[in-house]
């Protein structure tokens, strides 16, 4: 069992019945009142977010959690195909599940599979991914640079890489080069030589 103390950024925890990750936490003692603490928490298997207070009485199931490596082979419509390192089988996940990071997903890229083992069940099922920090993208499409532009303070453009995404740049890259992305706030990192 886990108690407030123990709930952590990226801890996981069963709530309601399903798994979900701590996202945030801020912990507060109140006076002679007892300590509570404010939290968002992602719900691992919609993708939802709740925003939600603790008491210091609160306790939680820890959830069980497997991390395996998989290939990202294709899309379709709202779905995500992968296949699974180890074994070779396939499985998909929604959008929702996978969140914003499925913008950045490409072909053959290698990702980190959450598994989540329900209580008496006997194996683990794929419910969310984590893809590497940093990934390396090609710019599909980039406006042309106009002189000028630093007058108004702009120094970057709106780029859309080969997934689809897009992103702002610094105004000097062009349709072609291959740019470094970072996953999880979706910004611009370095140009790749």
């Amino acid at each position: 069992m886990l108690n407030i103390s123990d709930l952590q950024i990226g801890t996981f925890l069963i709530y309601n019945g399903a798994p979900h990750q701590m996202v945030y936490r801020e912990h507060s003692k109140q006076g002679r009142g007892g300590a509570i603490l404010r939290s968002k928490i992602k719900n691992l298997l919609t993708g939802a977010i709740l925003d939600l207070t603790f008491k210091g009485s609160d306790k939680f199931d820890e959830a069980e959690m497997t991390r395996t490596k998989a290939s990202f082979t294709y899309r379709e419509n709202l779905k995500y195909n992968f296949m699974d390192s180890v074994n070779f089988e396939q499985f998909e996940l929604s959008k929702e599940q996978i969140g914003t990071q499925a913008e950045f997903l490409k072909e053959g890229v290698e990702v980190d599979v959450l598994s989540w083992k329900p209580e008496g069940s006997p194996s683990g099922r794929p419910i969310n991914i984590s893809l590497p920090f940093k990934v390396d993208l090609e710019v599909v499409e980039a406006p042309p640079a106009v002189r000028g532009n630093t007058a108004q303070g702009s120094v970057t453009k709106p780029v859309i890489l080969e997934t689809g995404a897009k992103i702002n740049a610094p105004i000097f890259i062009k349709q072609g080069d291959l740019i470094k992305v970072n996953t999880e706030t979706g910004e611009y990192v370095e140009r790749v030589k």
